[in-house]
């Protein structure tokens, strides 16, 4: 079997081993938040396996930093951003085309309880992702802050705001 050739240089039989307890450890929580972001099984798939991928190819670095996790939890975060991006350009240019093959509305057919999910996915990407780390993954604000890159103050009123629409939505 070929090696590839890695950033990070060789790597040893202990780290292999430890980004293998690593992945064991953390594979299921951060599928469940990329599945939380992008409300796709198939999506939350490939952003996990692509944060890994990543993880792997830089783990000398990543297992460096003071909270891998976070770390992680940022860059699926970031992924699925990225992805949500992505797909609202293709359409708007599959509209622009006029080619669009349904259109983007409210289900007419609203059941008598709310889905939580469908309520999260409303909500934009900032206020979604403080919501989940904070409820879904009970993150404190600091390690949710840290998470995203953003401040303390910015989490605490976009995750106010966000669960107050929310609280509106159900």
């Amino acid at each position: 079997m070929e090696r590839d050739n890695y950033t990070d240089g060789d790597r040893s039989a202990s780290s292999e081993a430890e980004f293998h307890v690593f992945f064991e450890q953390h594979h299921r929580q951060l599928a469940r938040l990329a599945y939380l972001l992008t409300n796709d099984h198939d999506a939350a798939d490939d952003i996990t396996a692509d944060a890994f991928t990543a993880a792997w190819r830089h783990w000398a670095r990543v297992r460096q930093v003071d909270n891998p996790l976070a770390y992680m939890r940022r860059t699926v975060a970031n992924m699925a951003t990225s992805r949500l991006r992505r797909i609202m350009r293709e359409r708007r240019g599959l509209g622009m085309l006029g080619n669009m093959a349904e259109t983007n509305s409210v289900d007419t057919d609203v059941p008598a309880v709310v889905d939580v999910r469908a309520a999260l996915m409303s909500l934009p990407a900032r206020k979604r992702e403080c919501v989940v780390l904070r409820y879904a993954f009970d993150l404190s604000e600091h390690e949710t802050a840290r998470t995203l890159g953003i401040s303390v103050g910015t989490v605490k009123s976009q995750t106010s705001k966000g669960a107050g629409e929310l609280e509106r939505l159900l």
